[in-house]
């Protein structure tokens, strides 16, 4: 039986780009992805955004401009982007609660990533030789991690979590299989959006015949499914564990990910499945494809 968390790309398309999904359509309360890619309003303080902070990502997109309007003071903002989620890593901008944004300029994909919020922080664009690149993994398991907003990398945010990940072709991420749920003993609660563009050796961004798979099991056993991903789908991660997250051979994937929860401490920990947690201390060596990018550009 589908569990109904699984979007195919085009399933949850809108008036201004390929995907959104808010709190409520995703039926939680914490975390909200819409991606654009033309010219729009995004109002933060519509009643089905409620009170949102947000992370404004280029994907595809050069030169945006963003008018951020709250309290009626307006300030423009231009987000130098990137050609694509293969080319290189973007810079962002930090959007606090009620916010309206006005975008202009806007030839290619721009993710808005939101959660509920309960605290106002101040606006913050960050240039992407400032955002934190890691390898993490080791062997087949090996993977890019571009930390955007994350408790380590950025402060300045209430609840919002974001990070990008790559992964080579042929290899898996989100391994071992871990959860953050709050259910049977894991302390974090989190809701995970997963937004996915697979690519080929030479694409800068999703190419159409790119594919994938993804796991997710419960611990109640009522979802275990591996579907097969393709460019441009979503991922709904309400509880449960998830892993692996497998590029096939030759088609790397990059996956964007919000999280965001009840906690009144922002925290991306999890918990391993137990089965697969001594995994990890067989790591003794890091695939040479990664890096794949930087802030200068594509690398390998």
């Amino acid at each position: 039986m589908s569990s109904g968390w699984f979007k195919p790309q085009g399933s949850i398309a809108h008036a201004d780009g390929p995907m959104a999904i808010s709190a409520e359509e995703a039926g939680w309360t914490y975390s909200g992805l819409i991606v654009i890619d033309r010219d729009c309003v995004i109002d933060l303080s519509e009643p089905t955004l409620g009170d949102r902070e947000a992370i404004v990502l280029p994907l595809s997109a050069r030169e945006v401009k963003v008018t951020v309007t709250v309290n009626g003071e307006a300030t423009t903002y231009t987000l130098a982007g990137r050609e694509g989620v293969f080319a290189a890593v973007s810079d962002w901008l930090y959007v606090t609660r009620g916010a309206h944004l006005e975008f202009a300029d806007v030839h290619g994909e721009v993710a808005i990533l939101t959660a509920k919020a309960q605290v106002d922080h101040p606006i913050v664009h960050t240039p992407a030789a400032d955002v934190a690149v890691e390898v993490r993994g080791g062997g087949r398991a090996t993977r890019q991690v571009t930390n955007i907003a994350t408790p380590d990398s950025f402060a300045g945010a209430d609840r919002i979590n974001v990070c990008e990940v790559i992964t080579p072709g042929g290899n898996w991420s989100s391994w071992p299989p871990h959860r953050h749920d709050g259910i049977d003993g894991c302390p974090t609660t989190n809701e995970e959006i997963y937004y996915f563009r697979i690519g080929t050796q030479e694409s800068l961004h999703g190419t159409p015949q790119g594919e994938g798979l993804f796991h997710v099991y419960t611990v109640d056993g009522s979802v275990d499914e591996t579907v097969m991903i393709r460019d441009g789908d979503t991922y709904l991660v309400p509880e449960g564990y998830h892993g692996p997250t497998a590029a096939a051979p030759d088609y790397p994937m990059y996956f964007l990910n919000v999280l965001a929860g009840p906690g009144e401490d922002r925290t991306m920990a999890f918990c391993d499945d137990p089965n697969h947690h001594w995994i990890r201390a067989t790591w003794d060596d890091l695939d040479p494809r990664l890096p794949m990018t930087s802030a200068e550009g594509r690398l390998r």
